[in-house]
């Protein structure tokens, strides 16, 4: 439990950083005066802890997971101390994306080591407390991103940059805490790192991202750029996948993919990271615009997702550890996250908070039952050898999965907010030409930047501008539940194996130990 504790605390710090900055960047990029690069200081930090993420699994596979862990967390911590003394926002920008380094490892090799020193049997009751941990982290970050940015100072300190020096007590205490506890055999063995499946392989998924998050939404998907960038990318990852045949220690073991539960639980884990993050993203927006709450209170006003999420991650494991059969809770948790997503195309403007509560409960426990389930299944197929690389790879395709789904849900909405606003104001036109008598309706393409200037709207003409905002989540959520629907496509091809035990488990790594002497 002490080695949980330290884990769990990184895995927070971690999961944290991925949405405590959203509701601080105002205030960021008021001191800095860089509200056209502010996008990149959440991409950064996306970019860099999702490229590196199966790299982690690799070296520790190779160098022994404590020593690689704590140089996660020190990366991270070094990151986050500069980007809290950051002057600009190039130097914030390059912070982060060192930030994001170290939580790549943090994310991966969290499930690496449960994995390492816990049967598969057991594992579900341990897991079921990381699924907590990222609830926890759905509503905190919004939550103290909010708190801290809405004070201008703090001890002295400026209030945003809070939100990055609280990581360090936090960090030296998991440091501390893994370095007395976290004792686990390491077996040595020759090893060759492959370099240039790794350069590949980065350079690949950071060109991709690069034209799916930032340079599509902002420019459009048929500007040169984003074109240039994907179609580079793509091919650098045809490259990367002829490469890994070749090398004689693959960064991505290309036979992981003859596994079927590996191919598998790769799938339904991008499916569940770009469902994850759909809600994350859209709800705090949804309540802001549309129900004009603060940061702060948007953050509190998530706690029933988070509700959702910790108790059936516990309860799943929990049961998972009992009963010994996993297949059913993804089954069930893509089928409620499906039905809780279209039930939130019924959000209107004044809907009450508790329909709200009941639609954020049903796709946090869809989470809940989903995410830590498949890792288990995923833990309990390979062979012991594998295990750094195999996890560490389906944490990267559930972030290659939240990213291209935040980016995705991003344009829908803004693509639709415009083409709401233009019908609605064409109707208003007609029915009341008087409502839009002396108003400026250049304010109005403001809206899909900046919605602050909602507040100082008459009435109707708000009410207007908010039923396009309305009538787009709606879309949002249409597009959102085919996504989670394939999942439960995905959840109901698993293959149920029965979890290795104690016994079992010990004899795989004696196994693994002995291949690698040999």
């Amino acid at each position: 439990m002490v080695i949980l504790g330290g884990l769990m605390t990184g895995m927070l710090l971690a999961a944290l950083d991925q949405t405590i900055v959203s509701t601080a960047l105002k205030s960021i990029v008021e001191e800095f005066d860089g509200l056209n690069h502010y996008t990149w200081v959440v991409t950064a930090y996306l970019l860099t802890s999702t490229a590196s993420t199966p790299l982690y699994g690799k070296i520790s596979d190779i160098y022994g997971r404590r020593v690689v862990f704590q140089f996660a967390i020190v990366t991270f911590l070094l990151g986050s101390l500069l980007a809290g003394f950051s002057q600009n926002m190039e130097q914030l920008i390059a912070t982060r994306a060192l930030q994001g380094l170290g939580a790549g490892g943090l994310m991966a090799l969290t499930f690496v080591i449960i994995g390492d020193i816990v049967p598969p049997r057991e594992r579900g009751r341990y897991q079921g407390y990381f699924g907590a941990v990222w609830g926890l982290s759905s509503v905190a970050g919004p939550l103290l991103g909010g708190y801290f940015s809405d004070h201008a100072q703090i001890l002295g300190v400026t209030g945003w940059r809070w939100i990055f020096i609280i990581n360090i007590p936090f960090g030296i205490a998991s440091l501390l805490i893994t370095s007395a506890v976290l004792h686990i055999p390491k077996v040595k063995r020759e090893h060759k790192i492959d370099y240039l499946g790794a350069v590949l392989m980065v350079t690949a998924v950071c060109l991709v991202l690069l034209s799916v998050s930032i340079y599509g939404p902002q420019n459009g998907w048929t500007d040169s750029r984003t074109i240039g960038y994907l179609v580079v990318g793509l091919l650098l990852t045809v490259l990367f996948l002829m490469w890994e045949k070749r090398a004689v220690e693959p960064i991505l073991p290309l036979h992981l993919f003859k596994n079927h539960t590996f191919s598998i639980t790769s799938l339904l884990g991008a499916v569940i990271g770009a469902g994850m993050f759909g809600a994350i993203v859209m709800l705090p927006l949804y309540f802001q615009v549309v129900k004009g709450y603060s940061a702060t209170e948007a953050g509190l006003k998530l706690i029933p997702l988070m509700l959702g999420i910790v108790s059936t991650s516990i309860m799943s494991g929990k049961m998972i550890s009992k009963h010994g059969h996993y297949k059913r809770f993804p089954i069930m948790g893509t089928s409620i996250m499906t039905v809780g997503v279209l039930l939130m195309t019924r959000l209107q403007i004044d809907t009450p908070y508790w329909q709200i509560s009941i639609y954020a409960i049903m796709v946090g426990a869809g989470l809940g039952l989903s995410m830590q389930t498949i890792v288990i299944a995923l833990q309990n197929s390979v062979d012991f050898k594998d295990m750094g690389v195999a996890t560490s790879s389906n944490t990267f395709f559930r972030s290659l999965g939240s990213v291209f789904g935040t980016a995705i849900f991003g344009s829908i909405l803004t693509n639709r907010v415009v083409h709401y606003m233009a019908s609605g104001f064409a109707d208003l036109g007609k029915t009341n030409p008087a409502a839009l008598e002396g108003f400026d309706t250049s304010k109005l393409a403001g809206l899909t930047t900046n919605t602050a200037v909602l507040k100082t709207f008459p009435p109707i003409i708000k009410n207007t501008a908010l039923e396009a905002f309305v009538n787009s989540f709606h879309v949002v959520f249409f597009a959102a539940a085919p996504i989670t629907a394939i999942g439960l496509m995905f959840a109901l091809m698993l293959r149920e194996t029965p979890l290795r035990t104690s016994k079992d488990y010990a004899a795989a790594r004696e196994e693994a130990a002995g291949d690698s002497l040999a």
